[in-house]
């Protein structure tokens, strides 16, 4: 009896293999962002993101009989305790790690992730990122194993321009963003597109900011009021920007803020009502989109955690390792990460589409204006406030598309 189970059990390995697919597995991946300190909503918004769409993928077999498993870790917004936690999650058998929040820690993440692929071929890790986008980490310092979701902002800022130009009203603007390689980007590419397209419009003010430090941004609007700016642009996020438009509302501040986070966690309760028709987003997806595409997620987030969904790079990460997957019938990093290359999935803003140059996710972006919920053109709200997005532009990807000067290094065969 033992004999002939062990010759069931090895033909039913044979046939396995002379299928060429995997025997199902459970894909672990580890997320790495903060989940404690003054970031954490934000971290505990987008780990249930991800987990929410590996239950939707588990669900529907996106990836077959292969299921995935999102665990978190907090590396509270550390690049070190980043490095630390990425080692603990190789050793605990992952070969999937994502990361969104802070490009010093995606930085880190994608020289190290590159580094111990070279050093230890078979336990090969692909990097998915979500939302660290300085540029750099598909330009100068761009690295097979890394694939990044969200447009880059420089991306973002090119789609931001080029609907700003067109209000004639916007004539002085005031720069103020977070001091980390992100902020330095956002301010960098803020000054030399508005001088493409509006030479006209006055840059009277800038400020740089601690990430995650400042409590009080009352000092900050006051600059803005005096340097008697009519618009703000920012890359902040988090408890920065939250606080930021806090102290606006509070100081009476009437300027327009055109923002790359203006919909992540924490920021509608500080708008409120106060914020309606002057604060702008940037960003790939809107859930007040035309026929509202991705209603179905946004209404099973929102009954399953009592939460807003808006971390769409979750929809499109698991997407593309589900079809990568499938496609080659493994598992297997290095399978998957050739399989992603180029590889195009519709996801809820549309078609996305890996670029295989850089690894930069090409897509529409979305300009949107925080309004009251009319149930036809915002028909979702934020945090209960009864104010939600309004969609006020689609910009193809083509618009916000960017060079690359990235050279990629591949791995041998």
């Amino acid at each position: 009896m033992i004999r002939m189970r062990a010759l069931a059990s090895g033909a039913a390995m044979l046939a396995v293999l002379a299928s060429g697919t995997a025997a199902a597995e459970t894909v672990r991946i580890g997320f790495i962002d903060p989940l404690s300190g003054l970031m954490a909503p934000v971290g505990q918004n987008q780990l249930k993101s991800w987990q929410y769409v590996a239950e939707l993928a588990n669900q529907n077999k996106w990836a077959g009989d292969h299921k995935f498993e999102v665990v978190g870790f907090d590396n509270k917004l550390s690049p070190q305790e980043s490095l630390t936690i990425l080692k603990q999650a190789v050793d605990q058998g992952m070969r999937y790690v994502v990361q969104g929040n802070g490009s010093s820690v995606g930085l880190a993440l994608l020289d190290a992730v590159g580094k111990h692929n070279d050093r230890n071929p078979g336990k090969e890790v692909v990097y998915l990122n979500y939302a660290a986008v300085d540029p750099d980490m598909t330009n100068s310092k761009c690295n097979y194993w890394h694939f990044r979701l969200d447009a880059n902002s420089d991306m973002k800022m090119e789609a931001l321009t080029t609907y700003l130009a067109q209000n004639k009203n916007v004539k002085k603007v005031y720069l103020i963003n977070q001091n980390y390689s992100f902020g330095h980007q956002v301010a960098r590419a803020a000054k030399e597109y508005l001088k493409r397209k509006r030479p006209d419009i006055e840059i009277v003010g800038e400020d740089l900011h601690p990430l995650a430090q400042v409590k009080d941004f009352a000092p900050y609007v006051a600059k803005i009021k005096a340097a008697g700016a009519d618009t703000v642009i920012t890359g902040n996020w988090g408890s920065d920007l939250a606080l930021l438009i806090k102290a606006a509302k509070d100081g009476g501040l009437d300027s327009n803020f055109y923002t790359y986070y203006g919909a992540t966690t924490g920021v509608p309760t500080a708008m409120g009502a106060a914020g309606a028709e002057r604060v702008r987003y940037v960003g790939y997806y809107n859930p007040n989109n035309k026929g509202f595409r991705g209603a179905d997620v946004v209404e099973g987030y929102e009954k399953k955690y009592n939460d807003d969904f808006y971390v769409m790079a979750a929809y499109t990460g698991i997407a593309m390792l589900s079809k990568a997957i499938k496609d080659t019938g493994s598992t297997d990093p290095v399978k998957v990460a050739k399989a992603m290359e180029g590889m195009k999935v519709e996801s809820l803003n549309g078609t996305v589409e890996m670029r295989a140059s850089d690894h930069q996710a090409q897509q529409p972006l979305t300009i949107a204006t925080w309004t009251k919920v009319d149930g036809k053109e915002v028909r979702f709200d934020q945090e209960n406030t009864g104010y939600g997005w309004k969609t006020n532009a689609v910009l193809d990807a083509s618009v916000a598309a960017q060079p690359t000067t990235c050279k990629m290094k591949r791995p041998a065969g």
